[in-house]
């Protein structure tokens, strides 16, 4: 199994790197097919590709925070996460219907 943490943001990795979580991978972007079913994924993804993630048997945590309207669009760093409440939880989400169609 291995742990890969997904960002771009200095202030995520660095908030990572002080929990107590062992990362194996550090990427900034996903690619799907470097996963496997039974890695572990975490970071603040799309659903669509979360649902992709769980349908592939891989785990997804997501970092959650508690942002304030004027905190958003803002680069983050580690004291700023934790004074928004940062914390891993995990998701199971699944697509149930892949034929909405748009009416305009």
């Amino acid at each position: 199994m291995t742990t890969w943490f997904v960002s771009r943001h200095p202030g995520a990795i660095a908030w990572i790197k002080a929990q107590e979580f062992t990362i194996d991978r550090f990427i900034d972007h996903i690619d799907l097919t470097l996963l496997k079913a039974g890695d572990r994924v975490i970071g603040t993804l799309p659903v669509n590709v979360v649902a992709q993630l769980c349908e592939s048997g891989i785990e997804y945590w997501h970092l959650n925070l508690e942002l304030p309207f004027s905190a958003r669009g803002k680069e983050l760093n580690r004291k700023e996460l934790e004074q928004y409440g940062a914390h891993l939880q995990r998701y199971d989400v699944k697509a149930l219907d892949t034929n909405l169609k748009v009416v305009r």
